[in-house]
């Protein structure tokens, strides 16, 4: 039945990325859907690539190990969002870019910029993509006992075939349809368990009563590494490359900002029922804690609780919607990271298009090797890890880049380059499977808390100091992403190629 499942996805997957070389046919097809996507189908889109393998089987997974602790990880990853659309959201469309690389030249009017912006796009992309695959492993795993490296190269072949074929407009409607499969898909077997558990009249449990899962900020150090978390998914969702990308697809800033304000129902209404699962499996399935097991709890809940064909046939769907998840994902991010190496890392040919299937080829092919050599980390901490990079580089740079015409160029790749790699750093001891002593284990373990400002910091206080090397259009750029498009307003287009460079002379420039 779990076999069954997610060979239906793969499947349908396919299907639809297949679908899509009919209609991608140019550069904007593949990067930005041609910026046609209405908000709705957008909103469905952008829940779909969100809720990714964290959200779908490591959230319930901490909250069965960690209890009340584990709770700000869903309330993060949606709140992020209302930051998201408060401050980011509108401008970011506006801007007319298609990738985070192009609004930092934009903005900064700097190839160097955009080349440290592409460098740490790649290096989230990469992070985010680890514990797709991850995921995918254990899934196949539990349903049908292979090997883990079977799933991984299973999600990653039908990313590829998905992507190569047409690129964001292919995947927008596959990445709709999934959300609304991966909700059904958590929904109905967590219905189907409550109900079991109230007739059965199962209202305590001892595992329950247990003091440190119950109330929050217990443990040792937990009070900065409950707030570092916060920091990290409330601020990391804005710096996230595939999120960021999906809003350069709407038609025009309201739409961006009706956008996010759908996917904050659809992720409000998604993120309620893993905990549901999470409680669910301290009734049920406390023995996957002692095992390590935590992110399989959601496929084994409902053998753990009923037995037979029903069993299967929810565990069944439960394996669909978590492939979904893998696969909606990981397409988004393929896209993202393969737009930015394609136009900065593989570009010297006569064709785009090819140069972007080249990169997206790159970029699956690292993460499966990476993920050979990695240590494991559960699933939500290796996706919780990309948002504290994305939180401490792509966060302040949106934030002042938008709001503050002061950033400069060197202050930008300064900020850029400190905080992401300390965090980095900090990254690779948490995935090198390392704990550090004393209090050095909780800044390593959770490092958003101190990156973050030191990113911010950095930027601002290098800026001020190179005050007389501010873009030279700066002020033309800020109106730009502030001014409403049905305003009259002389925006120019934006061409990575023909941007203004420090030193250019003048005459060429007003020529422009």
């Amino acid at each position: 039945m779990g076999l069954t499942a997610v060979l239906a996805v793969s499947l349908l997957t396919l299907g639809i990325g297949v679908f899509g070389v009919r209609v991608a046919r140019t550069t904007s097809d593949f990067y930005v859907a041609s910026r046609s996507v209405g908000p709705v189908v957008n909103a469905s889109a952008i829940s779909g690539e969100y809720l990714s393998a964290a959200s779908f089987l490591g959230a319930a997974g901490l909250i069965l190990a960690h209890g009340a602790d584990a709770l700000w990880y869903p309330v993060g990853w949606t709140a992020g969002y209302l930051v998201l659309l408060v401050l980011v959201a509108a401008p970011l469309r506006r801007s007319g870019a298609y990738t985070l690389s192009d609004f930092a030249e934009l903005r900064l009017e700097s190839r160097a910029a955009r080349k440290v912006s592409s460098v740490v796009v790649a290096l989230i992309g990469v992070l985010y993509l680890l514990p797709q695959f991850q995921g995918a492993g254990i899934t196949l795993r539990t349903l049908v006992g292979a090997p883990s490296w079977t799933g991984s190269v299973l999600v990653a072949g039908v990313v590829l075939v998905i992507v190569l074929s047409g690129g964001m407009r292919s995947i927008t409607v596959t990445q709709a349809f999934q959300y609304w499969l991966k909700l059904t898909a958590l929904i109905v077997p967590a219905a189907v368990l409550l109900v079991h558990w109230h007739r059965e009249g199962r209202t305590t449990s001892q595992e329950l009563r247990v003091s440190d899962w119950v109330e929050p900020m217990q443990g040792e150090h937990a009070t900065y590494l409950i707030y570092s978390l916060i920091l990290a998914t409330f601020l990391g969702t804005m710096g996230l490359p595939h999120v960021v990308a999906r809003f350069y697809t709407n038609v025009d800033g309201r739409a961006a900002r009706r956008t996010t304000l759908g996917v904050l129902g659809l992720l409000s209404a998604f993120y309620l029922i893993p905990t549901v699962y999470g409680v669910l499996g301290r009734l049920y399935s406390f023995h996957l804690v002692a095992d390590g097991r935590t992110d399989a709890v959601v496929l084994e809940l409902p053998s753990d609780v009923l037995h037979g064909f029903g069993a299967d046939l929810l565990t069944g769907l439960l394996g669909a919607g978590a492939f979904a998840a893998f696969l909606s994902t990981s397409s988004g991010l393929a896209v993202s990271v393969a737009g930015v190496l394609s136009q900065d890392v593989l570009r010297g040919g006569s064709d785009p298009v090819r140069d972007f299937r080249r990169a997206t080829a790159l970029v699956v092919s690292l993460t499966l090797v990476l993920l050979a050599v990695s240590s494991g980390v559960p699933v939500a901490r290796a996706v919780e890890l990309a948002f504290a990079v994305a939180a401490s580089t792509f966060c302040p740079l949106l934030l002042l880049g938008i709001w503050w015409r002061g950033l400069t160029a060197p202050g930008a790749i300064a900020g850029l380059v400190v905080g992401g790699g300390a965090c980095t750093a900090a990254v690779v001891v948490a995935l090198a499977g390392y704990e550090a002593p004393g209090l050095a284990g909780p800044l390593l373990a959770q490092p958003a808390a101190w990156t973050m400002p030191l990113s911010l910091f950095v930027m601002i206080g290098v800026s001020l100091a190179t005050a007389g090397r501010r873009p030279a259009s700066v002020m033309r750029t800020m109106v730009r992403l502030h001014t409403p498009e049905h305003l009259d307003v002389d925006r120019g287009t934006f061409d990575p190629e023909r941007t203004v460079h420090p030193g250019e002379s003048t005459a060429r420039r007003d020529l422009r």
